[in-house]
């Protein structure tokens, strides 16, 4: 029998259930309170498990929001990417990528900012982390991919202009003088600085 299709047993079944309960529990007490006002504790007796428990899953109060906040990036990155593919224009393209990714971050402000954070400082070994920073990779693989549509740029060039791109994004989104701003206004201070770098 292929390793594809043996079954999944009853340990990774319920270590499994144990990281869904998580990830929910904190999913919904950051969503109402921020990541600052939650404690570990309150997440684990919501997921109904031991604090010593969840610290198998996370180590830390930012691990955990790394691992909330990873799944919400990875749908608007397939959102983003999805709704990039019909449109010509390379940079109403490119912000098709970058809205849904700035929407994601911006659903509770200061999360988004802690997230970015984590990201920048983190641990790269932590497997959050890790995975925080592929979906960044992904992000810029996406944009570069959109960027070469036209032959204008190189591979290597696309790349570069990506990694531009993803780094005005983040600091549109870090920025403490936007925490107030809607999401429309960010997206829009993206667009005037990569509307510079793209050729007309």
């Amino acid at each position: 029998m292929p390793l594809d299709s043996q079954p999944v047993g009853r340990r990774e079944r319920n270590k499994q259930q144990k990281l869904d309960r998580i990830t929910s529990a904190a999913q919904e007490l950051f969503a109402e309170r921020g990541v600052d006002e939650v404690t570990t504790q309150e997440i684990a007796d919501k997921a109904d498990i031991g604090a010593g428990t969840l610290f198998l899953y996370a180590k830390t109060k930012g691990e955990l929001l790394l691992l909330v906040q990873n799944s919400t990036y990875a749908e608007a990155l397939t959102q983003g990417r999805s709704a990039a593919e019909s449109i010509p224009d390379l940079l109403d393209a490119v912000m098709a990528i970058v809205r849904p990714v700035v929407e994601c971050n911006r659903k509770q402000v200061d999360n988004g900012r802690t997230y970015l954070r984590e990201i920048v400082f983190g641990d790269p070994q932590e497997p959050h982390h890790r995975d925080a920073l592929v979906l960044t990779v992904q992000t810029e693989k996406a944009i570069a991919e959109v960027l070469q549509r036209d032959q204008s740029h190189s591979a290597g060039d696309a790349a570069t202009l990506a990694h531009i791109v993803s780094a005005i994004m983040f600091v549109s989104m870090a920025a403490t003088i936007n925490v107030t701003n809607p999401v429309d206004d960010i997206v829009q201070e993206i667009r005037d600085q990569v509307r510079v770098l793209l050729p007309r």
